[in-house]
């Protein structure tokens, strides 16, 4: 058990320093492309955020673990939304952090939802639906099919907001100092490459957790595998909001949980059969926690009326009491 944990441990921890690098070196991508922070978090970063769970995934399915790898999924999700809260408490400021972006952001959290309800759809209706193409079930390739879809749509909103030269009051700026293009994308690839090989140690190790506590390849992707898989997210968040990139730090977010779902349909190709006609059912109700999540989310961000508290912001506080409670029903449902 102690040779477990240690190798659990210690993957956790490389994908924590890893995670420092995108988050630094995405913020220069964006600075040095102009391509903006939220496209550049909600696509470039959460892909490379969210190997973890991809290489994770991938190895639960060739260790014959399914629900481990869709619970880990939906729960990486609610782990995410939780960063988002966490990031917004620890931001100290007489107005509130997101507000200024909340459009953008509301369209980005509005497609992330629709994927994950498409995704419990799929779900529920699986053991219906077992017809495969190329590989893939219908309920991952209507994912996949929407994911590309909502990033056209986000690209384009990006590009009308560049087009008006709209800056956020919040939202500074760094300079990239003396590094370069092709120096920050080298050290960005080169930390994603790192978190992406360090991924399946993670996922052999959990796997090993969930047999020795006997709490179920369910309870344990939702929570221990989701909360590990989730650390370049923290991270990185962590870090551009201390750079003061908030948009980078909210598009990371609600871009990994579009991303999460768009990986059902590579983790459906190496499954034998159809992977949302197996999995349990319980996975739904995981679903429908992160949309009820992302719901409240994003209203915080577009009701403008509310004054940020001192010491409690209502809106991440509730996100939080949420995303814990939601882990505790599972638990008692496992």
């Amino acid at each position: 058990m102690a040779a477990v944990l240690f190798q659990f441990l210690a993957s956790a921890a490389v994908i924590v320093v890893a995670g420092t690098f995108l988050a630094r070196y995405g913020d220069a991508i964006a600075d040095l492309t102009g391509l903006g922070r939220l496209l550049v978090g909600s696509v470039l970063m959460a892909a490379a955020t969210s190997l973890p769970e991809l290489t994770v995934d991938l190895n639960a399915i060739r260790l014959g673990m399914p629900d481990l790898a869709v619970a880990g999924l939906m729960g990486a999700c609610l782990c995410n939304l939780l960063i988002l809260a966490v990031a917004d408490l620890m931001h100290r400021s007489r107005r509130k952090m997101f507000s200024h972006a909340s459009a953008a952001h509301s369209l980005s959290a509005a497609v992330s939802i629709a994927l994950v309800a498409i995704a419990a759809v799929g779900i529920l209706i699986g053991s219906r639906l077992p017809y495969e193409f190329l590989g893939i079930g219908v309920g991952p390739w209507v994912v996949l099919i929407s994911y590309i879809g909502g990033v056209r749509l986000i690209y384009f909103d990006q590009r009308y907001s560049a087009g008006e030269a709209v800056e956020g009051p919040q939202d500074v700026r760094q300079p990239a100092g003396e590094t370069s293009l092709a120096k920050a994308l080298i050290f960005f690839a080169l930390a994603a490459a790192t978190i992406f090989m360090t991924g399946p140690f993670l996922a052999e190790s959990a796997g090993d957790i969930a047999e020795m506590t006997g709490l179920g390849e369910t309870f344990v992707g939702t929570a221990l595998v989701a909360i590990c898989t989730t650390l370049p997210e923290l991270v990185a968040t962590v870090a551009a909001v201390r750079m003061g990139a908030f948009d980078l730090a909210v598009g990371n977010v609600f871009g990994s949980n579009a991303i999460n779902m768009a990986l059902l349909a590579p983790i459906d190709a190496a499954h034998s059969g159809s992977l949302l006609a197996v999995v349990d059912p319980t996975n739904a109700i995981t679903a429908l926690y992160v949309i009820v999540v992302t719901t409240v989310a994003i209203t915080g961000q577009i009701y403008q009326v509310e004054k940020r508290r001192r010491i409690v912001e209502p809106d991440a506080t509730l996100v939080a009491i949420l995303v814990v409670g939601a882990m505790a029903s599972l638990y008692y449902l496992r």
